[in-house]
């Protein structure tokens, strides 16, 4: 059986936080996939400060993102109205928003180390695609489809620690844009490692 080596996983209980979260924000009254989609719009404003070299902003915009993100779903479980549906959508619009950070740190610009930035922004995309890819091609495949067999998979880096580690990046980049160019080489690494670690898992529960 698979075990990862290193985890970076939060060992906080947010549960208790999620429900109060859930609770002050059912009471807009928008439903939880409107949340959802509504994450897309500090995300693409965040695309544009990248563009347009405001890194501040851009960390200022994706981090609204990811908190609408954990704003739908505390939503839904405190009214009710959790779905496959609205997993689905969640999904899809976290992988629009993870990808358009990547895509905007391209037109930003890094500072490059010892192959150009776009080689290191594109290993950074493999490393965010590939491990939910084997994951959910597994399923599919009907090789690994128990949901505690699925969660088992982890690995050294999946999305939430991904997006910490940019985010860290950026604010520190902020001041010193090299440390931006390594974090996202650390990032691009240990994710891409992380695919291979599933893989491994996927090929030693076929046999």
């Amino acid at each position: 059986m698979f075990e990862p080596v290193i985890m970076l996983k939060s060992k906080f209980n947010t549960e208790r936080v999620s429900v109060q979260v859930g609770i002050l924000f059912s009471k807009v009254g928008i439903s939880p996939n409107m949340w959802t989609l509504f994450g897309l719009i500090p995300a693409g404003l965040g695309f544009l400060s990248l563009y347009y070299h405001n890194l501040i902003y851009a960390l200022i915009f994706f981090v609204i993102s990811g908190f609408i993100d954990a704003i739908d779903g505390a939503v839904a479980r405190v009214v009710g109205r959790t779905s496959n549906l609205g997993a689905f959508l969640d999904g899809i619009i976290d992988r629009y928003v993870e990808i358009m950070l990547y895509v905007g740190l391209l037109f930003y610009g890094l500072t490059e180390f010892l192959l150009p930035s776009s080689f290191w922004i594109s290993a950074l995309i493999f490393g965010a695609i590939m491990p939910t890819y084997v994951r959910a091609y597994a399923d599919h495949k009907h090789i690994v489809t128990e949901p505690e067999d699925q969660k088992k998979m982890g690995g050294l880096m999946e999305r939430p620690e991904r997006l910490i580690l940019i985010y860290v990046g950026m604010l520190i980049g902020n001041s010193n844009q090299l440390w931006l160019t390594y974090v996202i080489i650390l990032t691009a690494v240990l994710s891409n490692l992380t695919a291979l670690q599933r893989i491994a898992f996927v090929i030693g529960h076929k046999d």
